[in-house]
């Protein structure tokens, strides 16, 4: 999935970031250091961990938001990333291989939230800081987390599809399904908690809800199928927690044949996810360039490599955070929103399959 994003000049961490002297940066391990860079060799190393490949985002844009933000900012430091493909035993050798290669911050996007406390043990005792990246790690306080909000992107898809549901009277016995992320991601649980805020309160029931394992879209595919063979035309609404478990649930509903399915929410605003908002079969998603994340990632990664403090929102689980606010996204906003900001090309969206459906959005 090739985006042109153009993204610029993101200073999300305080200001006055791009002035901090690269030999501070470049104190750390001697290492095998980078080549690149004012000062040569010897540069600091600074893991980047991230935990699936489900999503193309960490490969196409949290990892270069960090990498190149961290260069800007500390142009000899190392930066080493990993992925590690759903398996948090997977993780874990990768978060040791960057301990004994030295790395002075690890920033780490958990695939099980509860086991990456032993993570952050084993690095503060050998005095490496910690950042939580995207998914909190809630039993322990870690140096800093980044992320977008994730409770207030639960409660926006939720509320912004209720009021889809409530435009039209709603049939009585009727009420919604809630397809959550995964139960092992502590993000998951905020977006969860969001969601709750906002459907616990409207008056519509919840007639079943599911947690999804390691956020599959066949898995909540099987959960809608289930749901819509119980339950049938009863279903006015799915709060999918993201843009994989929307097409997961969408794809249930056709197979079912359904046409045209209730309305679906989601969020990451992927290509897939906004091509389902311009056909009609998605109701919503989140806009959050994780390239501003990566990059506000790397800013307090050199902030703590010059052992000041960066700037935050507050805490979370008794950890200082930055937290960034999400854009909902429908298709009424959709163009100005994703295209005109150039977060995804017309081109990218507007394939064969969906040329006409995007003319009838002026997206072109």
């Amino acid at each position: 999935m090739a985006r042109g994003r153009i993204i610029r000049g993101v200073v999300l961490a305080g200001a006055g970031l791009s002035t901090l002297l690269v030999a501070a940066c470049g104190s750390g391990d001697s290492g095998a250091g980078s080549s690149s860079g004012s000062g040569g060799g010897g540069g600091a190393k600074v893991a980047f961990l991230m935990p699936d490949t489900g999503s193309t985002r960490y490969e196409l844009h949290d990892r270069p938001g960090f990498e190149k933000r961290l260069k800007e900012l500390c142009p000899s430091c190392q930066p080493l990333y990993n992925n590690a493909d759903g398996s948090a035993d997977k993780q874990q050798q990768q978060f040791n291989s960057a301990l004994a290669q030295g790395a002075k911050v690890i920033v780490l996007d958990p695939v099980d939230s509860a086991a990456a406390a032993s993570l952050v043990n084993a690095a503060h005792s050998k005095g490496v800081k910690v950042i939580a990246y995207d998914r909190p790690i809630p039993d322990i306080k870690v140096d800093f987390y980044v992320s977008f909000d994730n409770e207030k992107i639960g409660n926006a898809i939720a509320t912004s599809l209720l009021e889809k549901i409530k435009q039209d009277p709603v049939p009585s016995g009727s009420g919604l399904l809630v397809v959550n992320g995964s139960p092992t991601d502590a993000a998951a649980g905020l977006i969860k908690k969001g969601v709750h805020s906002a459907v616990d309160s409207s008056g519509i029931p919840i007639l079943a809800e599911y947690d999804t394992i390691e956020w599959k879209p066949e898995n909540a595919q099987k959960f809608v199928s289930g749901q819509i063979s119980r339950f049938g035309d009863k279903i006015i609404g799915v709060v999918a927690a993201n843009d994989g478990t929307a097409g997961g649930s969408i794809a249930a509903f056709k197979a079912a044949g359904v046409n045209p399915n209730p309305p679906v929410s989601g969020n990451d605003a992927t290509v897939a996810g906004l091509q389902l908002i311009i056909a009609g079969d998605q109701y919503n998603t989140i806009s959050k360039p994780s390239e501003i994340v990566g990059g506000a990632a790397a800013e307090v990664a050199v902030k703590l490599l010059n052992d000041e403090s960066p700037e935050t929102t507050g805490d979370l689980f008794g950890s200082p955070s930055k937290l960034y606010d999400p854009t909902l996204v429908t298709a009424e906003n959709l163009k100005a929103e994703i295209v005109d900001k150039q977060i995804t090309p017309a081109s990218e969206l507007c394939t064969s399959e969906y040329a006409a459906a995007c003319q009838k959005l002026g997206i072109s």
